[in-house]
């Protein structure tokens, strides 16, 4: 089974205190589900049309997995907490075999 990939860019945070309160939700409840953060940071370099803005992926063991962390109830928590504090692009991509 391909492992799969939680892929997060963000735009802008416009909320630091809101987005310090998710991510000390969101991480706990990601790992709890089996998540391991491989990038949690600013890029190093964009090229391209890429934003200087931070980026995330976490690492499971399947696609449903990873569905699975995004939809339980601690991460919906966490989404709570962030509410408007952040424009960003998530996605799940599965990673090759």
């Amino acid at each position: 089974m391909a492992k799969a990939y939680l892929v997060v860019t963000y735009r802008s945070i416009k909320d630091p205190e809101k987005w310090s309160a998710y991510a000390k939700l969101a991480v706990p409840a990601i790992q709890k589900e089996g998540g391991r953060f491989i990038v949690r940071g600013m890029p190093a370099k964009t090229y391209e049309k890429g934003m200087n803005e931070r980026v995330v992926i976490v690492e499971f063991d399947s696609v449903q997995k990873a569905m699975a962390a995004h939809d339980s109830p601690e991460y919906a928590e966490a989404l709570r907490a962030l509410g408007d504090g952040a424009d960003r692009d998530m996605r799940v991509v599965e990673g090759l075999a």
